[in-house]
């Protein structure tokens, strides 16, 4: 069933980007994996799968030794600063940075691990109190404060866009992060590249992409409904 479910989001990824005028290329897959057993994660791996996001530390660091070395790990979801130190060094992004404090922690762990850890920053588009990230207006200076520090790459942003089940409704919101990404790039930032924009999840990866999504993070589309224990 996976390996369906990854054929058939694989052809509107592929439908998405020849409606934009995009190359299939362009768009990363990620499957998200998180309260999913390993044995799915297999399955997808086994499907072609090779970037996987979680959103739980503790979910992420026990199923790392248990896949092949090739998976690159995403760091999806909300992060505390104690639990930094466990990803530095073992995730390929954090798509998740929401505030100076967190990326002064990553830069710290990436010293002290002598690694430079690519990061998004995580914008809340939509202003939805329940949602982490920052504001739109906030956003140019944080990714220039965190610009500054050692060991920290900003390679893009991030947003989670509102639940709905019609996708259109988010297209606004997709408009908006892509035209910020173009602002901060045109500010020329060291130490900045603006190649990752993560948006676009089951319901709306399509609209995503049309809009200019580098990144979209499918869960449910891959593995069905998520298992909460």
């Amino acid at each position: 069933m996976i390996r369906e479910n990854i054929d058939s989001v694989e052809k509107m990824v592929e439908d998405s980007c020849r409606r934009a005028g995009r190359n299939r290329d362009e768009v990363l897959l990620v499957a998200v994996s998180k309260t999913k057993p390993l044995s799915m994660l297999q399955e997808a791996y086994e499907a072609g799968i090779r970037d996987f996001g979680e959103n739980k530390v503790q979910e992420l660091m026990d199923k790392i030794p248990s896949m092949p070395e090739d998976v690159r790990w995403h760091m999806i979801g909300h992060l505390q600063t104690n639990k930094v130190k466990y990803l530095v060094g073992r995730v390929a992004m954090i798509h998740s940075v929401d505030s100076l404090h967190l990326a002064e922690e990553i830069s710290r762990q990436g010293v002290k691990q002598n690694v430079t850890v690519d990061i998004l920053v995580e914008v809340n588009v939509a202003g939805e109190e329940s949602k982490y990230g920052v504001t739109m207006e906030e956003a140019p200076a944080l990714v220039e404060q965190i610009a500054a520090l050692p060991n920290i790459h900003v390679r893009g942003l991030m947003t989670i866009a509102p639940f709905t089940e019609i996708p259109e409704e988010n297209r606004i919101f997709f408009q908006k992060l892509k035209q910020l990404s173009i602002d901060i790039e045109q500010k020329s930032i060291d130490n900045v590249s603006m190649s990752v924009l993560s948006m676009g999840m089951t319901g709306d990866y399509c609209t995503a992409i049309e809009e200019g999504s580098t990144c979209v993070r499918v869960g449910t589309g891959i593995f069905g409904e998520r298992i909460y224990q």
